[in-house]
Protein backbone atom coordinates (compact mmCIF):
# COMPACT_ATOMS: atom_id res chain seq x y z
CA UNK A 1 0.00 0.00 0.00
CA UNK A 2 1.10 3.29 -0.97
CA UNK A 3 0.99 6.34 1.25
CA UNK A 4 -1.65 7.70 -1.16
CA UNK A 5 -3.56 4.68 -0.71
CA UNK A 6 -3.06 5.00 3.15
CA UNK A 7 -4.56 8.32 3.33
CA UNK A 8 -7.70 7.53 1.48
CA UNK A 9 -9.71 7.47 4.42
CA UNK A 10 -8.54 11.00 6.37
CA UNK A 11 -9.91 14.15 5.89
CA UNK A 12 -9.08 15.29 2.16
CA UNK A 13 -7.63 18.62 3.09
CA UNK A 14 -5.59 17.13 5.89
CA UNK A 15 -4.03 14.26 3.11
CA UNK A 16 -3.32 16.97 0.73
CA UNK A 17 -0.84 18.44 2.84
CA UNK A 18 0.71 15.22 4.21
CA UNK A 19 1.18 14.02 0.56
CA UNK A 20 3.36 18.25 0.19
CA UNK A 21 4.84 17.44 3.17
CA UNK A 22 6.10 13.85 1.86
CA UNK A 23 6.78 15.39 -1.49
CA UNK A 24 9.25 18.00 0.27
CA UNK A 25 11.00 15.28 2.29
CA UNK A 26 11.32 13.23 -0.86
CA UNK A 27 13.54 16.27 -2.22
CA UNK A 28 15.41 16.68 0.94
CA UNK A 29 16.54 13.42 0.89
CA UNK A 30 18.15 13.48 -2.60
CA UNK A 31 19.99 16.85 -1.32
CA UNK A 32 21.08 14.93 1.63
CA UNK A 33 22.18 11.88 -0.88
CA UNK A 34 24.14 14.38 -2.71
CA UNK A 35 26.09 15.80 -0.56
CA UNK A 36 28.91 18.07 -0.69
CA UNK A 37 31.31 20.19 1.33
CA UNK A 38 28.40 23.06 1.35
CA UNK A 39 25.75 20.78 3.35
CA UNK A 40 28.32 20.85 6.15
CA UNK A 41 29.55 24.17 6.56
CA UNK A 42 28.14 26.93 8.72
CA UNK A 43 26.42 29.48 7.17
CA UNK A 44 24.42 31.43 10.17
CA UNK A 45 22.72 31.37 13.18
CA UNK A 46 19.28 30.75 13.70
CA UNK A 47 16.80 31.85 16.19
CA UNK A 48 17.54 29.41 18.71
CA UNK A 49 21.13 30.32 18.97
CA UNK A 50 23.05 27.62 17.02
CA UNK A 51 25.03 26.75 14.03
CA UNK A 52 22.71 26.37 10.66
CA UNK A 53 24.32 24.17 8.08
CA UNK A 54 24.24 24.56 4.65
CA UNK A 55 21.45 21.91 4.17
CA UNK A 56 19.40 23.22 7.25
CA UNK A 57 18.46 26.18 5.15
CA UNK A 58 18.52 23.79 2.67
CA UNK A 59 15.95 21.83 3.97
CA UNK A 60 13.93 24.59 5.88
CA UNK A 61 13.44 26.22 2.06
CA UNK A 62 12.48 23.01 0.39
CA UNK A 63 9.86 22.17 2.76
CA UNK A 64 8.33 26.25 3.11
CA UNK A 65 8.08 26.08 -1.14
CA UNK A 66 6.89 22.61 -1.35
CA UNK A 67 4.08 22.84 1.64
CA UNK A 68 2.87 26.12 0.56
CA UNK A 69 1.30 24.02 -2.52
CA UNK A 70 -1.61 22.71 -0.27
CA UNK A 71 -4.94 24.87 -0.20
CA UNK A 72 -6.04 24.07 3.09
CA UNK A 73 -2.42 25.14 4.83
CA UNK A 74 -2.81 28.23 7.01
CA UNK A 75 0.83 28.89 7.99
CA UNK A 76 3.61 27.62 8.97
CA UNK A 77 6.49 27.27 12.09
CA UNK A 78 9.83 26.23 11.77
CA UNK A 79 12.35 26.03 14.09
CA UNK A 80 14.75 27.67 11.56
CA UNK A 81 12.78 31.04 11.82
CA UNK A 82 12.19 33.68 14.40
CA UNK A 83 8.50 34.31 13.11
CA UNK A 84 5.69 32.02 12.02
CA UNK A 85 5.37 32.19 7.86
CA UNK A 86 1.77 32.69 6.38
CA UNK A 87 0.56 31.27 3.71
CA UNK A 88 -3.09 32.07 3.01
CA UNK A 89 -6.02 33.89 5.35
CA UNK A 90 -7.69 31.89 7.83
CA UNK A 91 -10.93 31.73 6.47
CA UNK A 92 -14.36 29.68 7.61
CA UNK A 93 -13.40 26.19 6.32
CA UNK A 94 -10.43 26.95 9.27
CA UNK A 95 -7.40 24.95 7.58
CA UNK A 96 -4.20 23.47 9.09
CA UNK A 97 -1.14 24.72 10.69
CA UNK A 98 2.81 23.06 9.93
CA UNK A 99 5.38 23.52 12.06
CA UNK A 100 8.34 21.13 11.41
CA UNK A 101 12.68 20.71 12.27
CA UNK A 102 13.69 20.57 9.28
CA UNK A 103 16.82 18.67 9.75
CA UNK A 104 17.38 17.06 13.12
CA UNK A 105 20.59 16.10 14.02
CA UNK A 106 22.07 17.92 11.57
CA UNK A 107 26.03 18.18 13.90
CA UNK A 108 25.64 14.90 12.82
CA UNK A 109 26.02 15.88 8.54
CA UNK A 110 29.41 15.89 8.19
CA UNK A 111 30.56 12.10 9.73
CA UNK A 112 27.50 10.90 7.74
CA UNK A 113 25.40 9.45 10.23
CA UNK A 114 21.48 9.52 9.96
CA UNK A 115 19.22 12.92 10.37
CA UNK A 116 16.05 13.35 9.55
CA UNK A 117 12.92 15.73 8.97
CA UNK A 118 10.25 16.37 12.20
CA UNK A 119 6.52 17.96 11.77
CA UNK A 120 3.71 18.81 13.42
CA UNK A 121 0.22 19.82 12.45
CA UNK A 122 -1.95 21.47 14.20
CA UNK A 123 -5.95 22.83 13.17
CA UNK A 124 -6.51 26.13 12.13
CA UNK A 125 -9.44 27.84 13.46
CA UNK A 126 -12.15 29.09 11.39
CA UNK A 127 -12.23 33.02 11.51
CA UNK A 128 -15.50 35.37 9.57
CA UNK A 129 -14.20 37.52 8.17
CA UNK A 130 -11.02 35.53 7.22
CA UNK A 131 -7.93 37.02 8.91
CA UNK A 132 -4.15 36.07 8.98
CA UNK A 133 -2.96 33.90 11.58
CA UNK A 134 -1.03 34.84 14.36
CA UNK A 135 1.65 33.62 16.52
CA UNK A 136 -0.44 32.87 19.01
CA UNK A 137 -2.87 30.67 16.80
CA UNK A 138 -0.26 28.11 16.69
CA UNK A 139 0.71 28.03 20.32
CA UNK A 140 -1.68 24.62 20.85
CA UNK A 141 -1.09 21.92 23.39
CA UNK A 142 0.26 18.88 22.09
CA UNK A 143 -3.20 16.71 22.24
CA UNK A 144 -4.14 19.53 19.55
CA UNK A 145 -2.19 17.82 16.59
CA UNK A 146 -4.20 16.24 13.80
CA UNK A 147 -1.29 14.60 12.43
CA UNK A 148 2.49 14.24 13.24
CA UNK A 149 5.82 12.40 11.74
CA UNK A 150 8.93 11.92 10.94
CA UNK A 151 11.33 11.19 8.23
CA UNK A 152 15.17 9.38 8.88
CA UNK A 153 17.66 9.73 5.78
CA UNK A 154 19.39 6.96 6.30
CA UNK A 155 20.54 3.67 4.76
CA UNK A 156 16.71 3.66 3.86
CA UNK A 157 14.43 6.58 3.77
CA UNK A 158 12.01 5.99 6.09
CA UNK A 159 8.81 8.01 7.20
CA UNK A 160 6.81 7.44 10.44
CA UNK A 161 2.71 8.76 10.42
CA UNK A 162 0.20 8.99 12.65
CA UNK A 163 -3.15 10.71 12.08
CA UNK A 164 -4.35 9.67 15.51
CA UNK A 165 -5.04 6.35 14.52
CA UNK A 166 -1.94 4.62 15.34
CA UNK A 167 1.04 4.79 13.95
CA UNK A 168 2.39 3.48 10.57
CA UNK A 169 5.77 3.62 8.28
CA UNK A 170 6.64 3.85 4.88
CA UNK A 171 9.58 3.42 3.05
CA UNK A 172 10.91 5.51 -0.09
CA UNK A 173 11.68 3.45 -3.46
CA UNK A 174 14.50 4.90 -4.53
CA UNK A 175 13.53 3.84 -7.79
CA UNK A 176 9.99 5.26 -8.33
CA UNK A 177 10.07 7.95 -5.46
CA UNK A 178 6.84 6.22 -4.10
CA UNK A 179 6.04 6.05 -0.70
CA UNK A 180 5.07 2.16 0.02
CA UNK A 181 3.64 1.30 3.44
CA UNK A 182 6.33 -1.36 5.16
CA UNK A 183 4.69 -0.95 8.98
CA UNK A 184 0.90 -1.10 9.55
CA UNK A 185 0.55 -0.77 13.53
CA UNK A 186 3.79 -0.29 15.15
CA UNK A 187 3.76 -0.33 18.57
CA UNK A 188 7.01 0.32 21.27
CA UNK A 189 7.63 -2.99 23.49
CA UNK A 190 6.47 -1.52 27.08
CA UNK A 191 8.98 -3.50 28.52
CA UNK A 192 13.15 -2.65 27.56
CA UNK A 193 16.55 -3.43 28.39
CA UNK A 194 18.03 -0.19 26.15
CA UNK A 195 18.21 3.42 26.93
CA UNK A 196 19.38 6.76 24.98
CA UNK A 197 21.28 9.84 27.09
CA UNK A 198 24.33 11.24 27.06
CA UNK A 199 25.76 10.46 29.89
CA UNK A 200 28.86 12.61 29.81
CA UNK A 201 26.60 15.53 31.35
CA UNK A 202 25.08 13.12 34.38
CA UNK A 203 26.52 15.42 36.98
CA UNK A 204 24.95 18.02 35.74
CA UNK A 205 21.34 16.29 35.89
CA UNK A 206 18.71 16.51 38.30
CA UNK A 207 18.77 14.00 41.38
CA UNK A 208 15.75 11.59 39.45
CA UNK A 209 17.54 11.46 36.19
CA UNK A 210 21.01 10.45 38.11
CA UNK A 211 19.25 7.93 40.18
CA UNK A 212 17.25 6.52 37.38
CA UNK A 213 20.71 6.12 35.48
CA UNK A 214 22.53 4.71 38.51
CA UNK A 215 19.68 2.03 38.93
CA UNK A 216 20.60 1.35 35.19
CA UNK A 217 24.39 1.42 35.19
CA UNK A 218 23.87 -1.03 38.29
CA UNK A 219 22.43 -3.84 36.33
CA UNK A 220 21.18 -7.04 37.49
CA UNK A 221 22.80 -6.62 40.85
CA UNK A 222 21.01 -3.28 41.11
CA UNK A 223 17.68 -2.41 42.24
CA UNK A 224 16.30 -3.14 38.63
CA UNK A 225 17.40 -6.53 38.55
CA UNK A 226 18.75 -6.91 34.99
CA UNK A 227 21.38 -5.20 32.65
CA UNK A 228 21.03 -2.38 30.16
CA UNK A 229 22.40 -1.73 26.81
CA UNK A 230 22.81 2.24 26.14
CA UNK A 231 23.02 3.65 23.08
CA UNK A 232 23.11 7.22 22.07
CA UNK A 233 23.22 8.91 18.24
CA UNK A 234 22.77 12.71 18.83
CA UNK A 235 20.13 12.68 16.37
CA UNK A 236 16.85 12.51 18.08
CA UNK A 237 14.95 11.27 14.46
CA UNK A 238 17.85 8.05 14.58
CA UNK A 239 17.03 7.56 18.25
CA UNK A 240 13.46 7.69 18.46
CA UNK A 241 13.30 5.23 15.62
CA UNK A 242 15.48 3.19 16.86
CA UNK A 243 13.00 2.52 19.86
CA UNK A 244 9.46 2.65 17.87
CA UNK A 245 11.26 -0.45 16.43
CA UNK A 246 12.47 -2.46 18.86
CA UNK A 247 12.31 -0.84 22.49
CA UNK A 248 13.56 1.48 24.90
CA UNK A 249 13.55 5.11 26.33
CA UNK A 250 15.44 8.27 25.40
CA UNK A 251 16.51 11.09 27.59
CA UNK A 252 17.30 14.60 27.01
CA UNK A 253 16.77 15.88 30.84
CA UNK A 254 17.33 19.75 32.37
CA UNK A 255 20.60 20.87 33.35
CA UNK A 256 21.77 22.68 35.73
CA UNK A 257 24.22 24.50 33.41
CA UNK A 258 20.74 26.33 32.09
CA UNK A 259 18.62 26.01 35.20
CA UNK A 260 16.62 28.98 33.65
CA UNK A 261 15.99 26.78 30.93
CA UNK A 262 13.11 23.61 31.21
CA UNK A 263 15.38 21.25 28.64
CA UNK A 264 17.30 21.70 25.18
CA UNK A 265 14.46 20.16 22.90
CA UNK A 266 11.71 22.13 21.02
CA UNK A 267 8.40 21.50 22.27
CA UNK A 268 6.85 22.55 19.24
CA UNK A 269 8.77 21.24 17.08
CA UNK A 270 10.14 18.41 18.32
CA UNK A 271 8.78 16.90 21.52
CA UNK A 272 5.16 17.63 21.08
CA UNK A 273 5.22 15.41 17.35
CA UNK A 274 7.64 12.89 18.64
CA UNK A 275 4.99 12.55 21.68
CA UNK A 276 2.27 12.15 19.87
CA UNK A 277 3.82 9.52 17.91
CA UNK A 278 5.44 7.09 20.89
CA UNK A 279 1.64 7.75 22.73
CA UNK A 280 -0.04 6.13 19.83
CA UNK A 281 2.15 3.65 19.52
CA UNK A 282 1.89 2.78 23.12
CA UNK A 283 4.60 4.51 24.87
CA UNK A 284 4.71 8.02 26.66
CA UNK A 285 6.40 11.27 27.28
CA UNK A 286 7.63 13.12 29.95
CA UNK A 287 9.03 16.55 30.62
CA UNK A 288 9.90 16.17 34.32
CA UNK A 289 6.06 17.63 35.70
CA UNK A 290 3.40 16.46 33.19
CA UNK A 291 2.74 14.00 30.46
CA UNK A 292 4.16 16.38 27.44
CA UNK A 293 1.20 16.74 25.26
CA UNK A 294 -0.20 18.23 28.54
CA UNK A 295 2.74 20.62 28.28
CA UNK A 296 1.62 24.68 28.73
CA UNK A 297 2.77 26.45 25.69
CA UNK A 298 3.99 29.64 26.33
CA UNK A 299 6.16 30.27 22.60
CA UNK A 300 7.09 29.18 19.40
CA UNK A 301 10.34 28.42 20.25
CA UNK A 302 10.16 26.81 24.18
CA UNK A 303 12.18 23.95 25.49
CA UNK A 304 11.18 21.41 27.15
CA UNK A 305 12.94 18.07 28.96
CA UNK A 306 12.07 15.48 27.56
CA UNK A 307 11.68 11.27 28.47
CA UNK A 308 10.21 9.30 26.19
CA UNK A 309 9.76 5.78 25.19
CA UNK A 310 8.34 2.53 26.45
CA UNK A 311 6.07 2.86 29.40
CA UNK A 312 7.40 0.84 32.11
CA UNK A 313 10.25 3.21 31.74
CA UNK A 314 8.51 6.49 32.05
CA UNK A 315 6.35 5.30 34.32
CA UNK A 316 9.24 4.67 36.80
CA UNK A 317 10.99 8.17 35.86
CA UNK A 318 7.92 9.38 36.65
CA UNK A 319 7.51 7.87 40.14
CA UNK A 320 11.76 8.91 41.03
CA UNK A 321 10.19 12.75 40.02
CA UNK A 322 7.35 12.31 42.22
CA UNK A 323 9.64 11.08 44.94
CA UNK A 324 11.77 13.63 44.67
Amino acid sequence: MTLSDHLATANPALAQLLLSVADACVEIAGVVRRGGAEHSAAVSVNVQGEVQKGLDVMANDILIRVAARSPALVAMGSEEMDEIIPVRDAGPDGGYFLLFDPLDGSSNIDVNISVGTIFSILPAPAADPARPATEADLMQPGRNQVAAGYVVYGPQVTLVLTTGDGVAGFTLDPETLVWNRSAERMTVPARTGEYAINASNHRHWAAPVRTYVDELLAGKDGPRGRNFNMRWVGSMVADLHRILTRGGVFLYPWDRREPDRAGRLRLMYEANPMALIIAQAGGQAFDGTTDILDTPVTGLHQRVAVMIGSSEEVDHLKALHAAG
